[in-house]
């Protein structure tokens, strides 16, 4: 690979913005300076002044693959993602095999090396009785364990006693958990359904599955955790009480319990439901304005650590269903940090901070080795935004293989313009290189 200079950029890195040119060299970060400099046989990039972020690293996805090919796959995916600045994804194993040994762990790396136009990693599915194959994984060069205490797409619950025990007791690696009281949210579907029928209203999504199913679960798993000083990480948190769980008095680097908020819980609120009904059904629900002010407040403060986006793509013909039979989920990797800009261009977060939640965090609290900054010896994943380029989402520039997205229609005030992943340029101004391919990524 040839030597790159990418020059008179705005560097967003480690809490600072400067003027300045970023050297790569196989793939790697070579140099980093603000001063003028020329080099031989160099690849100049003329960043024109735009601000060049880290590569996004979304820690939350489901690319359906294998198993959902009309719903999306490694390739369509991770190249939606490219577009929305994402460089590095780490994937559930709620697919067609359900990840949950070694053996289909490897089968999904190696179809990722086929297939990914980003980096990857993919997390090991905990059950009720996996126990012993957890004990293999090697956490080295897989994120985590992915554990569902609440039931959603794929039927992946552990609700057995023992089962739990063992798993915060015994798995050596992180336990990422989605958290949703099984025992509340059934006996709500029975209520609803009573009143209802099928035809449930969308509205009541978040009466269903609501902020005491979430709470339930989410401090069940904060206690095991505690007693078994298990590394735990809460996904796609959606409610303020849940809150009260989790700490601001210590450093990322020490926590033990981290938490996650996903774009869709701080841009959507309850009273969007008439309007978009199924394409907003998420599990868990999007809740009440106040929650979501709760959530971004908390995201601000410390207490919530990354942004993710549970990026859950289904095809419309299963989203225009009835309430029961459309099923949680929708995509959201294109559209995520264009989104989180909003808030930069409202005041309510500068890029420093969207940086620091999308980028630096998911590198720090799930251990990535060389990733998720711009620093001198690190790979080459990188970004460039423009945000005085104002664009509206419809479906001729959606690159979800679903071909829908719940935001169409929205404009923002930010795009991404340009994505390096381990010093390649594979996006520019909606053009692919799609004969690249990504690296797994590797953990410390």
């Amino acid at each position: 690979m040839s030597l790159q200079l990418i020059k008179n950029a705005i560097i967003v890195n480690d809490g600072q913005q400067f003027k300045g040119s970023v050297l790569v060299n196989n793939g790697r970060i070579m140099d980093i300076f603000s001063d003028e400099k020329t080099f031989p046989d160099c690849i100049v990039f003329d960043a024109g002044g735009e601000y060049l972020l880290p590569g996004v690293i979304d820690s939350h996805v489901h690319f359906r693959d294998p198993g959902f090919p009309a719903k999306g796959d490694l390739f369509t995916e991770s190249k939606a993602g490219l577009a929305g600045g994402v460089t590095s994804y780490m994937e559930m194993p709620n697919t067609i095999p359900q990840t949950t040994t070694c053996e289909l762990l490897a089968k999904k790396f190696e179809l990722a090396s086929q297939k990914s136009l980003s980096n990857y990693s993919f997390y090991v599915g905990a059950t009720n009785n996996n126990i012993n194959e957890l004990s293999n994984v090697d956490f080295s060069k897989v994120c985590g364990v992915k554990l569902f205490m609440g039931s959603s797409t794929g039927n992946m619950l552990v609700d057995n006693g023992k089962s739990l025990k063992e798993l915060f007791s015994q798995t050596q690696g992180l336990i990422a958990v989605h958290c949703e009281d099984e025992e509340i949210i059934t006996k709500n579907i029975e209520l609803f359904r009573a009143k209802y029928g099928e035809d449930v209203p969308f509205r009541f999504h978040p009466s269903i599955r609501n902020d005491n199913a979430c709470f339930r679960s989410s401090a069940m798993a904060v206690e095991l955790a505690h007693k078994y000083n298990t590394r735990l990480h809460i996904l796609h948190l959606s409610t303020a009480k849940e809150l009260q769980l989790l700490s601001n008095d210590i450093l990322l680097s020490q926590k033990r319990i981290t938490g996650e908020v996903c774009v869709h819980h701080l841009w959507f609120c309850d009273a969007d439901y008439d309007k978009f009904g199924s394409l907003i059904k998420l599990n868990p629900a999007i809740k009440t304005a106040n929650d979501r002010e709760c959530l971004f407040s908390a995201l601000l403060d410390g207490k919530i650590d990354v942004v993710a986006t549970d990026h859950a793509p289904h095809t419309l013909a299963e989203k225009n269903n009835t309430y029961f039979k459309a099923p949680s989920g929708a995509p959201f990797i294109q559209h995520s940090l264009t989104a989180m800009l909003e808030f930069f261009h409202n005041n309510l977060m500068t890029i420093e901070q969207i940086v620091e939640k999308m980028c630096h965090n998911p590198a720090q609290l799930f251990k990535v080795k060389e990733r998720g900054y711009l620093r001198k010896g690190y790979w080459a994943d990188m970004i460039l935004i423009d945000t005085k380029q104002t664009w509206q989402v419809s479906s001729e520039n959606i690159f979800y293989k679903c071909g829908w997205s719940p935001l169409e229609g929205q404009k923002f005030r930010s795009a991404v313009t340009h994505t390096w992943v381990n010093g390649n340029l594979v996006y520019e101004n909606a053009q692919f290189n799609e004969t690249f391919r990504g690296m797994p990524l590797e953990f410390t």
